[in-house]
C-alpha cells in the first residue's frame, strides 16, 4: 500500500538527485517498470543501461532525468527508504499509486498531490488512517502541509 507522511519528517532523502545520482544501479534503469515511467514522464525513450534519448536533451545519462522520474525509481528499488515525493509533478501521482499497489511503499509529501478523481487507497501515517478520495486526503493533508 502507499503510504504517505506529510510534512517535515526524520529519516526522509530529502535531495533525491543526490541519493539517485550516487546509489542508482544501471539495471533499474533498463527494467520495464522504469523505461515505462521514463516514457510517460519525461517523453524520453531508454537505449540502454547508461542512455536515454530526451526529446529536449538528446541523449542523456540517466542522472539527467527528471526530479520526478530519479524519484519514481529509487521507491521502486529501495522501497525501506523514505523519500521526498514532492520532487515529482502531478504526473507521478499514477505511478505513485501503482508501486503502492504493488509493495509498502512510504513516501513524504510536503504539498497536496493531485491523484486524481478516482478513488484510491492511501495510508496517512501522520492520522493512522486509510482514505479514498482526494477530498478526504485534502482534509488530512491541509493540517500538515
Amino acid at each position: 500500500m502507499l503510504r504517505v507522511y506529510f510534512g517535515d519528517a526524520q529519516d526522509v532523502i530529502y535531495n533525491t538527485s543526490v541519493y539517485f545520482k550516487n546509489r542508482y544501479k544501471k539495471e533499474w534503469i533498463v527494467s520495464p517498470k522504469a523505461v515505462a515511467m521514463i516514457h510517460d514522464i519525461d517523453s524520453s525513450e531508454v537505449l540502454g543501461s547508461g542512455a536515454i534519448n530526451s526529446p529536449v536533451m538528446g541523449i542523456i545519462p540517466p542522472t539527467s532525468l527528471s526530479g520526478g522520474v530519479k524519484t519514481l525509481i529509487l521507491i521502486d528499488n529501495v522501497p525501506d527508504m523514505m523519500f521526498n515525493a514532492s520532487n515529482c509533478g502531478d504526473n507521478c501521482a499514477k505511478w505513485l499509486l501503482k508501486l503502492g499497489s504493488e509493495k509498502d511503499v512510504t513516501v513524504n509529501l510536503r504539498h497536496i498531490m493531485d491523484f486524481g478523481e478516482d478513488e484510491f487507497e492511501i495510508y496517512v501515517v501522520n492520522t493512522d488512517a486509510v482514505v479514498h478520495n482526494m477530498d478526504e486526503l485534502a482534509v488530512i493533508a491541509g493540517r500538515y502541509v
